[in-house]
């Protein structure tokens, strides 16, 4: 297995390659590898596994020696019907990233999918979106041939084990077979490596924030890095571990998830405890349903999600500068951080046009562990907006939050032509807070 990733590898980078050169004609630096590659004809001249290797070390020889980042940005994809989920995560990323920032970066896209024609499309739709990040490097596509899973073709009806431990099994061999690709090819692209997933946001600037975290650890050893807390999305690792922890995966693939084996991984090189930062960077979008967010989810929106009602929220909390107050007023998994709030403090949000609200919901602090929740606050709903920017005139107050957290059904007077619903603090606190979301539900709206 441990001989067939490599061989397989720079096969396949030989191959996603082929596209691009064809596709995106490569510039003049690298043009004696791309006029082997067209007017290459398997069916009348077939070219070698060796000439395959060479056209491939060839370009990434000219794309180290041209850049080598202090940070690559790993992803791993495959198709989902209906979602857009790479393309949206690409989008973020580089909206989300200076021109500075993107100099010191590099992604890399395992397009993990067997489908064909999914592969194609991505291809193109993303050369076409990300042309000159291509050309520079910033941006490579890679696609691990079917020969790379041929363990889990052999073991996939693994004796002595029920049909859902062998399904299970399945799914945890993809997963990490995947990632041990994605990690075999970046470990000598930069100096660290980020790992997140096909349908996140990222926060602004995220890469200046991670590098100010690297370098308050300078003189502290560590392995992992976590600026997530959701499986194995925003895992940080130094790039020399690259190779060891991709031998670990592959070990271990039929018999743990990616994000169990990454905190063994953790423990395994020393480092006990994890170092996790707040506030988060990276976030899934709310389509995005794991085995183990699926029902929780499902729980807290009841048996229809809230409606969207077009606001604006206004706060006069302190600005983080990595999550802004529309963040707490959104379906997807986003949030507003801010700290040290005081007495009187408040984030409202103010509605386009009055609705007849049915339920109220607040969510504050960490989903795993409650942190960060504000202890003594209070929802208001606000009526009569005036002024530029609007201000409700009056206010009728909803209920207090327990334990950070408030869901609250309105009963119908006061719950009609709301403008306004305030979260206010009703006592000072020191420390971080995360306001995680504030859901509405209109009376009578069609679910």
């Amino acid at each position: 297995m441990r001989c067939s990733i490599r061989w397989c590898f720079k096969t396949s980078v030989a191959i996603i390659f082929l596209w691009f050169f064809i596709t995106l004609k490569v510039p003049e630096e690298i043009e004696d590898a791309q006029n082997v590659v067209i007017r290459h004809d398997s069916r009348k001249n077939p070219k070698s596994l060796e000439d395959w290797q060479s056209i491939t070390s060839t370009y990434l020889r000219k794309i180290h020696q041209r850049r080598k980042t202090w940070l690559t940005v790993g992803i791993t994809s495959v198709s989902r019907p209906g979602q857009g989920g790479l393309l949206d995560t690409l989008a973020s990323l580089y909206h989300a990233s200076s021109i500075a920032e993107q100099k010191q970066m590099t992604v890399v896209v395992h397009l993990a999918d067997s489908n064909s024609t999914w592969l194609k499309k991505t291809v193109l739709h993303i050369s076409s979106l990300y042309s000159s990040q291509i050309l520079t490097g910033q941006l490579l596509l890679i696609h691990a041939p079917s020969d790379v899973y041929y363990t889990m073709n052999i073991l996939q009806n693994k004796p002595g084990v029920n049909n859902l431990q062998n399904e299970q099994g399945k799914i945890y061999s993809k997963q990490n077979v995947d990632h041990a690709f994605l990690m075999s090819f970046a470990s000598k692209l930069s100096m660290y490596f980020l790992l997140i997933e096909d349908d996140v946001f990222c926060a602004p600037n995220f890469v200046t924030h991670i590098h100010s975290k690297v370098i308050n650890r300078k003189s502290h050893a560590w392995v992992l890095l976590e600026f997530s807390n959701m499986g194995f999305l925003g895992k940080l690792f130094h790039s020399r571990d690259l190779p060891l922890l991709a031998r670990f995966l592959l070990h271990f693939h039929r018999e743990r998830p990616l994000d169990w084996l990454i905190l063994h991984f953790r423990t395994l090189l020393a480092q006990q405890n994890p170092i996790l930062y707040r506030p988060f960077l990276f976030y899934h979008r709310l389509s995005h349903f794991t085995f183990e967010n699926k029902t929780s989810t499902a729980q807290e929106q009841g048996p229809h999600g809230p409606d969207v009602l077009p606001g604006v929220v206004f706060t006069d909390m302190r600005l983080s500068g990595v999550h802004s107050p529309q963040e707490a007023y959104s379906l997807d998994e986003s949030f507003f951080w801010t700290y040290n709030v005081s007495t009187g403090n408040y984030l409202t949000v103010i509605l386009n046009h009055p609705a007849n609200l049915s339920r109220v919901q607040v969510r504050t602090g960490t989903i795993t562990d409650g942190k960060h929740i504000l202890d003594k606050g209070q929802v208001e709903l606000g009526y009569q907006p005036e002024g530029n920017p609007p201000e409700c005139t009056s206010f009728t107050m909803l209920g207090h939050l327990v334990q950070g957290q408030m869901d609250q059904t309105i009963l119908k007077g006061i719950g009609y032509q709301v403008s306004c619903v305030k979260l206010a603090v009703n006592a000072k606190q020191d420390g971080g807070l995360m306001i995680r979301h504030i859901y509405l539900w209109e009376e009578n709206a069609k679910h």
